[in-house]
């Protein structure tokens, strides 16, 4: 083994037994604990090395040592692989979120569910109407006049709208009109990105009988107020409460860390920024003072993305498991993309 692998095997059991205890990890401590194969005296002047290198730290006047961010982010970086999750724990996952019924279902289980596993914030991004394709649009008469438009797109997200067509819909020629003006809907708008249907809809109503074109374009105008309407982005926290059992592992206070959890446009831009450094089946883990953002300095967000439009992930202080927890989170959302799949 060479001086340098040495060092990383030192570097990982500080960090382990940090993890694990909470307590300043020593030389001593480390040679019983871990068998590392080497003297008293050779530990002794790794730990010195690892420390000129920035990577542990000797808090207050302790005889042992803690893993700084640059620590916490080469045993992030050297993980030969993410562990895999037992058959027992894949087979919880895929039964608790297999019971949803609907998105907002999907979602509220998911983070419960991340949340548990992980013991920290668990945090999910509604699928993104803006990165979304139309799956299918449906409308149903409720009553004269009335139409309820429902748009669903391929996440599994549903939007609906009841709109006054200003004509009775009811008989022969009333559903002939429905037809005709669903059928024009899905052919047009099926499959494309969402912020293209409305364009896409307005071109094709000149295609409509004059008859059935003011139907249409009371329909197309109410798809266009519901796609502008939620473009706003969603997202949903679960497992505050677990910082209260990790409220020494920030330096100041909790404070920050709870009033940055509140700004959803802030998390939501961190992970819409941790996701581009995303490959396929990846995920993104920034540490401390790689958060750009102030209150989540004292922190580590672990992401991935989910499905083809929304991201999830945990936030938790810098003292934690990261091999478990980013399995967590990658399990979590292949089984969330299976069930929006289907």
């Amino acid at each position: 083994m060479s001086s340098d692998e040495r060092r990383l095997q030192v570097l990982r059991a500080i960090v382990q037994d940090y993890v694990r205890t909470s307590e300043p990890v020593g030389s001593k401590a480390l040679l019983e604990r871990h068998h590392l194969g080497v003297s008293a005296a050779t530990v002794r002047n790794d730990m010195a090395l690892l420390e000129d290198e920035g990577l542990i730290a000797a808090p207050h006047t302790s005889a042992g040592r803690i893993p700084t961010d640059a620590g916490y982010r080469l045993f992030v970086d050297k993980l030969a692989a993410i562990k895999p999750m037992s058959r027992a724990e894949r087979t919880a996952i895929e039964e608790f979120l297999g019971g949803a019924v609907d998105l907002d279902d999907v979602v509220g289980r998911s983070v419960r569910l991340l949340a548990s596993l992980t013991q920290q914030v668990a945090v999910m991004q509604y699928p993104s109407l803006s990165r979304s394709t139309v799956r299918h649009i449906e409308l149903v008469p409720v009553g004269g006049p009335r139409l309820m438009v429902v748009l669903i797109v391929n996440t599994g997200r549903v939007e609906q709208r009841v709109v006054d067509v200003g004509r009775s819909l009811t008989g022969l020629s009333g559903e002939q009109t429905i037809q005709t003006v669903r059928a024009m809907l899905n052919a047009e708008a099926g499959g494309l990105p969402l912020p293209e249907a409305p364009v896409r809809l307005k071109a094709a109503l000149v295609g409509i009988s004059a008859e059935d074109r003011p139907v249409a374009e009371v329909v197309v105008d109410s798809l266009q107020d519901a796609l502008l309407a939620q473009t706003e982005e969603r997202v949903v926290l679960a497992g505050t409460a677990n910082l209260a059992r990790v409220v020494t592992d920030f330096p100041s206070s909790i404070g920050p860390v709870l009033e940055a959890l509140e700004e959803h446009v802030v998390l939501l831009k961190l992970m819409s920024s941790m996701s581009t450094l995303l490959d396929e089946d990846s995920v993104a883990v920034s540490i401390g003072a790689e958060n750009p953002y102030e209150g989540f300095q004292s922190t580590s967000v672990i992401t991935t993305t989910y499905g083809s439009a929304g991201g999830l992930g945990v936030v938790g202080p810098t003292r934690m498991d990261y091999p478990t927890t980013m399995a967590s989170v990658r399990a979590v959302a292949h089984y969330v993309s299976e069930i929006l799949d289907n």
